[in-house]
């Protein structure tokens, strides 16, 4: 059986409108304790292309370009095993705590969910298990996993402009 793995922290600020969550950090996101560190993961790519900012900009400027844009970026999940970076290989997972979450951020609208795990970990573990603001609009988008090909780049970010109405 395979250690407990603990997620990131959540990167937001308390004016946050738009809530991304992907399912659990990939090992080589662990590794390095950032989000979509895996060089073929398409996330970076996207948001700079949404959000207007350069791709190439440090870790530290991405992220502030999305705080900037009141965007904020955790997971579903907190702590689960897993095997490798696969979803598919995700076990006793525990979701994050949604319910202080929202408390502290009360202007989110929306919440974009990288995958369909991500989506269906939210639906399973927090969804009438946690308490969350009344409206909230959930948005399901195509992972932008390098394991997730049968997309093209294209079509993906076709998929993820639909967040711009929740960009300041």
């Amino acid at each position: 059986m395979s250690a407990l793995l603990s997620g990131l922290a959540a990167v937001a600020q308390p004016d946050a409108r738009l809530l991304i969550l992907g399912s659990m950090p990939g090992a080589k996101s662990l590794q390095q304790q950032q989000y979509y560190a895996h060089p073929r993961n398409a996330f970076w790519p996207i948001m700079a292309n949404i959000l207007g900012f350069d791709p190439t900009l440090s870790y530290q400027n991405k992220l502030q370009a999305m705080l900037a844009r009141q965007v904020a970026l955790w997971d579903v999940i907190g702590y689960c095993q897993r095997q490798g970076s696969l979803d598919s290989a995700i076990s006793a997972e525990q979701p994050n705590d949604f319910t202080e979450f929202m408390q502290h951020h009360r202007q989110i609208a929306a919440i974009a969910f990288n995958g369909g795990k991500a989506w269906q970990s939210f639906r399973r573990q927090v969804i009438g298990k946690q308490q969350l603001p009344e409206g909230l609009q959930l948005i399901k988008l195509p992972s932008t996993s390098p394991a997730h090909a049968s997309l093209r780049f294209a079509d993906k970010l076709q998929q993820w402009q639909k967040i711009s109405c929740y960009l300041n």
